[in-house]
């Protein structure tokens, strides 16, 4: 494959929130994980759903319907949570489903409109124009705060590393100690989906 012909195309992670279609840079998404228990975590914004233990690895998982003020939704065998590198840090998104991976040109592109955006909505990369759909793509980067990032990451532990002093850290560990999560076989790496359509 050319550089042009590599430069010309973008690959996308889809999802789907209350219908409409989402997409992400695939570079961003290090695994799919199907639905499992949420551990509630004391102090956090409402769109923060809370922490799960992912293979040793406790990270907070966002509820992106919350966050753009979307009616909550059901959590269905569909739902996702989508892991995905935030400031260096693992975060997961909760979406309704994840239904592909695509390959798109960035010929196919718009710039949102300037009737849509505004200074705190330059998490909207663009339209992605297909033959039957819309996809609207965002930057994760920029969904949150650099705030909202912050907190986030501190909320991002091993559950090997020694616990800090931190008195946010500390609610963290104990509501974990409370209700521990269980990974269960379903809720394996999705990593592979890259190579096709998540079912």
């Amino acid at each position: 494959m050319s550089d042009s012909t590599m430069i010309s195309q973008q690959q996308l992670v889809v999802f789907t929130l209350d219908s409409e279609s989402y997409g992400v840079d695939i570079s961003k998404v290090s695994g799919i994980e199907r639905m499992q228990e949420i551990t509630r975590v004391p102090r956090t914004p409402e769109f923060v759903e809370g922490v799960i233990n992912l293979r040793g690895r406790v990270i907070p998982v966002v509820h992106l319907r919350k966050l753009f003020f979307l009616s909550e939704g059901e959590i269905t065998k569909e739902t996702r949570i989508v892991v995905v590198d935030i400031g260096g840090e693992p975060i997961g998104v909760h979406v309704d489903e994840v239904t592909e991976v695509l390959t798109i040109p960035t010929d196919s592109i718009e710039p949102p409109s300037s009737v849509i955006t505004s200074a705190d909505s330059d998490y909207l990369l663009g339209i992605a124009k297909l033959e039957d759909r819309m996809i609207i793509l965002l930057n994760l980067d920029k969904v949150l705060s650099g705030k909202q990032s912050a907190e986030l990451a501190g909320m991002s532990i091993s559950t090997t590393e020694q616990i800090s002093s931190d008195e946010f850290t500390e609610e963290v560990a104990q509501a974990l100690e409370e209700d521990t999560v269980a990974e269960t076989p379903r809720s394996k790496s999705k990593t592979s989906s890259k190579k096709k359509s998540v079912k």
